[in-house]
């Protein structure tokens, strides 16, 4: 399940786009409901052994049902991303259908069917029993390993590796579950629809499980080759040139990059901080906020070899309706997409966009050179960049005093710490100057 947080490498790029004003809410309801109805046919078909035996099978059939949609979520399948608003929206469901599973099979494993004087027990339900226990247990260790990865308290950080490495047994976990499924005593009698329906369910999530582990790797992914290499303070920019067939993306998406010969065997997703080339060439920024990226100025090599999958993602302020002005804001390495997006911009772009980015200091800065040549292009393009160590934390009020129209008749975009966002949303708030459209992207990968 991704909705954890990896190490904050993750931060600078994981590109999720959400919106104050437009979400996406028909793929959580299509689940919710699908759990539900599973859970109603559980309830209904075991109606007659009792409230608390018929309650019990419902909620182990809707955890085995969110378990199950959990793992094909994890398959990353496009064709669903538009009923989520994205990879990351999804990423969010995922986690919690993950959560939801777990409750409700402790919720299961509370109220304990009894089906004892119309079940006929045998060792094959015995064994049953004792994995769908087995099962349980391991769910609740992987689970508050997700939940513990970080103790702020104790200063204390479960490494993404020990994650990530746990986490890979999920499915083996499910199997067990499915086991139990088949296996566990029932009455004889009971109608077959349920067992049919949760058959479904288990070996869908069995296969989506084996088709990310060990299918998906193998096809999905691209190789490019390290062409280039250039270390800035703010981040190191490295450039991917394609072995093959190259990525087709738009500015804004991600991609996740792993490098086995650079012993970065872990794919980490990171935004495409440049736009589409004849050449396929792609561009990422990666800055050493984690254990992950912190290896890579000093692991990664020109030659090297690196396995890009993707694209994923909806952020794409060409997608914003009508012709509204557009306010851009970067925080820190926030900026990737953005520079993206200005590299496309035309002489002739017909909106006024103005983006303000925020780094600590000017050394910080990323892709200078792709701004400046973006507002010496296009007349209707203009940039701020906001030093916080000298200018004082960026607020509502100077954003509106950089900003060169109405904020309140504009689109806002934004990528960047989400308390940046928060305070400077509540700023314009309290000025009367609320963006009449926000998208952002969040910067934690969950």
């Amino acid at each position: 399940m991704t909705p954890i947080k990896k190490d904050q490498s993750q931060n600078q790029a994981m590109p999720k786009s959400a919106s104050a004003h437009d979400k996406t809410w028909a793929g959580p309801a299509l689940l919710v409901l699908i759990c539900l109805s599973v859970g109603a046919l559980g309830y209904v078909t075991y109606a007659s052994y009792g409230g608390r035996s018929a309650f019990a099978i419902a909620t182990g059939a809707m955890a085995v049902t969110a378990m199950s949609l959990t793992l094909i979520l994890a398959t990353r399948p496009r064709i669903l991303e538009p009923l989520f608003g994205g990879l990351d929206k999804m990423y969010q469901v995922h986690k919690w259908l993950g959560i939801s599973a777990l409750v409700l099979m402790l919720s299961h494993e509370w109220l304990e069917p009894d089906f004892d004087s119309s079940a006929q027990e045998t060792e094959m339900g015995d064994l049953a029993s004792e994995v769908g226990e087995i099962a349980l247990n391991a769910f609740i260790v992987l689970v508050l390993i997700s939940w513990l990865r970080r103790l702020p308290l104790l200063k204390i950080e479960v490494p993404y590796q020990i994650w990530r490495f746990s986490h890979r047994f999920m499915g083996v976990f499910f199997a067990l579950t499915v086991f139990h499924l088949f296996f566990v005593d029932v009455p004889a009698q009971i109608n077959p629809l349920l067992s049919i329906v949760l058959n479904i369910f288990g070996i869908a999530g069995i296969a989506a499980w084996i088709y990310v582990e060990f299918i998906a790797p193998n096809f999905r992914r691209r190789t490019y080759v390290v062409s280039q290499i250039d270390p800035q303070a703010g981040a190191s920019l490295v450039t991917l040139m394609p072995r093959g067939p190259a990525l087709n993306w738009r500015p804004g998406q991600f991609a996740f990059l792993r490098s086995s010969q650079a012993r970065l065997s872990e794919p980490h997703p990171f935004t495409i901080a440049s736009a589409p080339r004849p050449d396929g060439a792609l561009q990422v920024a990666i800055r050493a906020l984690g254990d992950w990226t912190r290896q890579v100025p000093s692991a990664l090599k020109v030659g090297m070899d690196v396995e890009v999958e993707g694209p994923y993602g909806r952020f794409d302020f060409r997608k914003g309706k009508g012709k509204a002005n557009q306010l851009w804001l970067a925080g820190g390495i926030g900026i990737t997409p953005f520079l993206a997006w200005a590299e496309t911009l035309a002489a002739d772009e017909p909106r006024q966009v103005h983006l303000i980015y925020c780094v600590r200091n000017a050394e910080e800065v990323v892709g200078l050179e792709v701004l400046e040549a973006a507002a010496a292009r296009a007349p209707n393009f203009s940039f701020q960049i906001v030093e916080t160590a000298r200018d004082g934390r960026l607020t509502a009020d100077r954003t509106i005093e950089l900003t060169p129209f109405p904020i309140g008749e504009a689109d806002l975009w934004f990528c960047g710490p989400t308390p940046l966002k928060d305070a400077i949303l509540k700023g314009l708030k309290a000025q009367n100057q609320t963006p009449r459209k926000v998208q952002y992207e969040h910067f934690e990968f969950a």
